[in-house]
């Protein structure tokens, strides 16, 4: 009997989820990838940016690794100290910046 491996587009279609849940899927590993980008452009290691923040490294390190979801706050103390903050831009212009 073969066992069929499943992809994660697989597996995906079988959760339904909404598109509103799909955006919030999306908006998290954004604003975790740009957290990471912030961080390397900052020539920082997840040591150095714990220190600055207070946040523990091995929390960063979960963060990066999506195996936890932050929270706001926990992104906007990683990211103040670097220069970087959340913004809220209407749907119409996040269109416009990402075609």
């Amino acid at each position: 009997m073969d066992k069929k491996e499943l992809t994660w587009e697989d597996v995906k279609i079988n959760l339904h989820f909404t598109p509103e849940e799909e955006a919030e899927i999306r908006l998290e590993e954004d604003l975790i990838e740009a957290t990471i980008e912030a961080r390397k452009s900052s020539n920082l290691s997840q040591r150095e940016l714990s220190k600055k923040t207070g946040i523990k490294q091995p929390a960063i390190a979960r963060i990066e690794s999506r195996s936890r979801s932050p929270q706001t706050s926990t992104l906007i103390k990683l990211l103040y100290p670097m220069g970087y903050t959340i913004r809220v831009v209407p749907l119409k212009d996040q269109k416009k910046t990402t075609k």
